[in-house]
């Protein structure tokens, strides 16, 4: 009888040690990543060359050439490592494609953390770094100009160079919204302005909105993003900072604008190298009304 509770108490001792190097999860958040990528799907489009037009490239004897596709990962693209105990995603940048959740988002909350790796791919060689979260995406990949993802809006993960900055916008695919924005004076580009007025993006616009400032930490360190997206409104939070505020998301369908509210989310392979950690959602049913000001 003593050697076996002995042997339970042994137990029960190291499944204490053991839980206290798991890391606590906030009240109300969930983890999107574990090294499964359970809660994710995958998505290849093509690799693309130099001179690329936006067309679907074709072979030698001008046929189509198919995407990769859905649940494929050629080139270990997409990769979980584990770093101090914890998940952390890898997306290599090699092929242009997604992972995205298997669940659609409507109100929420989603975190999460981002730094660069060190290789780039064609066609961004001479290029800054990039990637991006996609939200609100709806329908099936390939839709966009790089026929890589869905109808969806972008909180851009852009290194900083040539006006580029973590927290731009881009409409992706036929999605709009309204942002208030003003002239770069320095570039022929919109720049986010909160106290500017409306702007429609793609009417008229490229559907480009550059973040309100950078705030990306140095390369190798871990930035901090924020989207909060609550009935068609979002922000773009980097590193605690508030960089661009969307109202009215939606998407044009045979010149009527519909309602882009809800989707899943997807993160981009967009030929860099680049790492994802600590990914988590908590629902929401308002906007917080500490941010309420961005959308008066």
């Amino acid at each position: 009888m003593k050697k076996i509770t002995a042997l339970v108490l042994s137990a029960a001792a190291l499944l204490s040690v053991s839980s206290a190097f798991k890391t606590p999860q906030p009240t109300g958040w969930e983890p999107l990543l574990d090294r499964n990528l359970s809660k994710w799907q995958t998505y290849e489009s093509y690799r693309h060359q130099l001179g690329y037009k936006g067309t679907v490239p074709t072979n030698s004897q001008g046929k189509t050439i198919p995407p990769i596709g859905y649940g494929k990962n050629e080139a270990n693209v997409f990769s979980v490592v584990i770093q101090k105990g914890e998940p952390v995603l890898r997306i290599s940048g090699e092929i242009y494609g997604c992972v995205f959740t298997k669940q659609d988002f409507t109100n929420y909350h989603l975190k999460l953390k981002v730094k660069w790796g060190d290789k780039k791919w064609i066609p961004r060689l001479d290029e800054p770094r990039d990637s991006g979260i996609l939200y609100n995406s709806q329908g099936e990949c390939g839709v966009d100009y790089w026929h890589s993802w869905m109808l969806s809006q972008e909180f851009q993960v852009s290194e900083y160079q040539r006006g580029n900055a973590m927290g731009d916008y881009w409409r992706i695919a036929n999605s709009t919204a309204d942002i208030r924005a003003a002239l770069n004076p320095t570039k022929d580009t919109l720049r986010y302005n909160p106290a500017a007025a409306p702007v429609t993006m793609g009417n008229g616009n490229s559907g480009f909105c550059q973040a309100a400032a950078n705030y990306e930490v140095p390369n190798g360190q871990w930035n901090e993003l924020e989207l909060i997206q609550v009935n068609g409104e979002s922000l773009h939070i980097v590193n605690g900072h508030v960089v661009l505020a969307l109202a009215n998301s939606a998407y044009i369908k045979n010149g009527q604008r519909i309602p882009l509210t809800h989707g899943k989310i997807q993160i981009q392979s967009e030929a860099a190298e680049v790492y994802y950690k600590d990914i988590m959602i908590r629902p929401l049913t308002a906007m917080p009304t500490q941010f309420a000001q961005y959308f008066n």
